[in-house]
């Protein structure tokens, strides 16, 4: 009778997630000058989408986070920009 070894079971450690968006300087000062003016930033994280008003683009727990308003309840959500897929400023 042989003995068959289990197959290994692959764990993957959980680290900082890579951002699928590459944040180029040009995308920055997009965001950032969304948030200066207060204009309406378009974005996707995690497969949902939301529309905010931008307020400010600052560091929080040593990440680079997005603070946007949604327009309809005025609550306050924060981004962490390495977990955005997707944005465009709308106006």
């Amino acid at each position: 009778m042989v003995t068959r070894m289990p197959e290994p079971i692959l764990r993957f450690t959980q680290g900082d997630p890579v951002s699928p968006l590459r944040w180029t300087a040009e995308r920055m000062d997009q965001l950032e000058n969304a948030a200066r003016r207060g204009q309406r930033v378009a974005l996707s994280r995690r497969g949902s989408e939301f529309v905010v008003v931008a307020l400010r683009v600052t560091a929080q727990d040593r990440h680079d986070v997005l603070i946007g308003r949604l327009p309809m309840t005025g609550e306050e959500l924060t981004f962490r920009l390495d977990q955005i897929d997707s944005f465009q400023v709308v106006g």
